[in-house]
């Protein structure tokens, strides 16, 4: 089968997932500002035409991308969500956090996205804002199930952890930095389960 064939196999219905896909693979690897739409195009592979039919600016996109993201459950939040696992653990599993090997260790994809769109009343850093509020709020509600002491201010110290950890990660190109943290948040648990 030629290159040309292979291409015009891949077009037609599902191209919305495609193009999700396609982008979620790009800005892993570039970066969302570095990656343009006619190589999002290009990968998925979709006309540019039928791209700005499902996604009118890059925006667009990324907000689909990141929400596609969260409700994927391969995110930082969702290990939290998690009923089939105790909260404590549910908590340090925001530290452990596995990078496939052939992807580089990005860190965590709502900072990535609020850093590449800086003006906090754009819907790209707006929605990165929400998720990480959710991901305090979740927290939250997992140490006062645990019965911790003070839990909104422990909550606000783990995720500052578990964000510090992701963007140290991203910036060594360590996927296992998260190490170093989670020991941190066993002494916080630790302490604030103490009587």
């Amino acid at each position: 089968m030629s290159a040309t064939t292979t291409v015009t196999a891949g077009r037609g219905r599902g191209g919305r997932e495609r193009i999700l896909a396609a982008a979620a693979r790009l800005f892993a690897v570039q970066g969302i500002n570095a990656t343009g739409m006619e190589q999002v195009a290009e990968a998925a592979p979709v006309s540019k035409r039928t791209l700005y039919a499902h996604f009118r600016t890059k925006d667009d996109l990324v907000l689909a991308h990141l929400r596609d993201l969260a409700s994927s459950g391969a995110t930082l939040e969702s290990a939290l969500a998690r009923e089939d696992i105790p909260p404590r653990e549910r908590i340090l599993g925001l530290f452990d956090q596995p990078v496939p090997e052939e992807t580089p260790v990005r860190g965590c994809p709502f900072i990535d996205a609020a850093a590449e769109f800086p003006d906090p009343d754009s819907t790209v850093h707006s929605y990165a804002r929400e998720q990480k509020l959710r991901m305090v709020e979740l927290v939250t509600a997992l140490v006062t199930e645990l019965g911790c002491r003070e839990p909104a201010a422990l909550a606000e110290q783990l995720v500052t952890l578990a964000d510090g950890a992701a963007s140290r990660a991203m910036v060594l190109g360590e996927a296992d930095y998260g190490r170093h943290a989670r020991a941190a948040a066993e002494t916080l648990l630790a302490h604030a389960l103490t009587a």
